[in-house]
């Protein structure tokens, strides 16, 4: 197994949360010499350093500055998200009743029947009291073993089950966690979780997620079947990129965001003013004017990393008649005249050379006119910061599923193109 594919599927054993997803990019970076720095204090930079800073926990950026980097350098930025479609907690989570059974909420938008069956745990962050009103102790937790499964309703209860059936997502989607429990189970499990007491915890940012473990499939296991791989394969690539980057000019970053699945309007979200906060903060740090930070800014390039979809095996029909990819036939460069994908041929030919130059494998990507496909990070962003901008990403089949399948091959040069374009 080649050892980006090695390296993605550690990290996507430990991404059960977007808090965890941003804890394991930010333990690479520093396991690399990256420095810790803080958006509410003072930065004091140096050339030929590289450094990272965590966004309300969920959202982390990295950048590097160039031990030759002048006036005028090129800005260049790689974007994904930590997030997925999931179930998430509600709070009074505990629903009265026979069984032990949470009451959640459904995150974006997964493919619902396949969260039913399956070993499914508890992680994310959790708010406990502290001395300090207005500093909260932030934990993060995972219980890290199954704790809980939907269960789906018999064929015998249930006969029409094979022509499709509708799940109700207040109905149909709850964990059972066992029989019956004592009044407050769940905060209490929480509590012991964190050898807290319960009336301790205060707030809490939970999801479930599935257990089951990336494996190679295929005769001659050349795909990844995993939970995640939207769009952990992106985190991963754009980490490995920076870090192994060899420029010596200029400013490479990374921006990984947080609840893209639910449209990025948040603080923490691509559709936001963190980036350019981030970045102007950047170049003042640096001593640079603010003309010139808008001037980095309009002769920078980005590239927007998210899955796209490969051609279904069984229904090639639900594809674009002539820009269709399959499994291992390398990046996707994702394009539509809508601009829900950013599509710039300028920015997409840089791509193109770069990839030529390097020999990594690529192929253009359309959606069917009559399918519209889902939005990505690159026009948001690039709404906020106008510069030359490309979506990209590895194709992968049944994307939101509880578990997706990509191509070995085509996270190799991913992550290949990562590094160029770093260098």
């Amino acid at each position: 197994m080649n050892q980006d594919i090695k390296t993605l599927c550690k990290m996507l054993e430990k991404s059960v949360s977007p808090f965890h997803a941003v804890e394991a990019a930010a333990e690479q970076l520093k396991k690399s010499g990256y420095e810790e720095i803080f958006l509410d204090k003072e930065w004091k930079l140096q050339n030929g350093k590289g450094y990272y800073l965590k966004a309300y926990g969920s959202t982390l950026i990295g950048f590097t500055i160039g031990e030759e980097r002048r006036k005028g350098d090129m800005l260049r930025m790689e974007a994904a998200h930590t997030d997925w479609p999931c179930l998430k907690i509600k709070p009074l989570p505990e629903k009265p009743g026979s069984y032990a059974l949470l009451n959640v909420e459904v995150y974006g938008g997964p493919v619902l029947n396949t969260w039913l069956d399956r070993p499914l745990s508890v992680a994310g962050r959790v708010a406990v009291r502290s001395k300090k009103v207005f500093e909260p102790e932030v934990r993060l937790v995972d219980f890290k073993r199954p704790v809980c499964v939907i269960p789906n309703l018999a064929i015998h209860m249930n006969r029409k089950v094979n022509e499709g059936v509708e799940l109700n997502r207040q109905v149909d989607m709850l964990p059972l966690f066992g029989g019956k429990q004592d009044d407050n189970w769940f905060m209490k499990a929480l509590a012991k979780e964190l050898s807290v007491k319960p009336e301790d915890i205060l707030d809490y940012e939970l999801n479930l997620y599935n257990t089951d473990k990336a494996e190679p499939a295929g005769l001659e296991e050349d795909m990844l079947c995993a939970p995640r791989i939207d769009n952990i394969t992106s985190v991963q690539a754009c980490v490995t990129g920076l870090i192994d980057g060899k420029r010596k000019d200029g400013i490479n970053l990374i921006a990984l965001f947080d609840n893209e699945e639910v449209g990025s309007k948040t603080k923490q979200g691509g559709d936001s003013s963190l980036l350019t906060l981030v970045l102007e903060k950047l170049y003042l740090s640096l001593g640079e004017s603010r003309e010139e930070y808008l001037n980095a800014v309009a002769g920078g390039m980005l590239l927007s990393v998210d899955v796209a979809h490969a051609i279904h095996p069984n229904h090639p029909e639900k594809c674009d008649i002539t820009n269709q990819i399959y499994l291992n036939e390398g990046v996707a460069l994702k394009q539509s005249g809508t601009q829900r994908y950013a599509t710039d041929c300028e920015a997409v030919a840089i791509v193109e050379q770069l990839c030529r130059k390097n020999k990594i494998s690529y192929k253009k990507f359309a959606n069917r006119s009559d399918i519209p496909g889902g939005s990505t990070l690159g026009s948001l962003a690039s709404s906020h910061l106008p510069m030359k901008t490309v979506d990209m990403g590895v194709p992968i089949l049944a994307m939101h599923s509880a578990r997706e399948t990509m191509g070995v091959k085509d996270q190799e040069n991913l992550c290949r193109l990562m590094r160029a374009f770093f260098s």
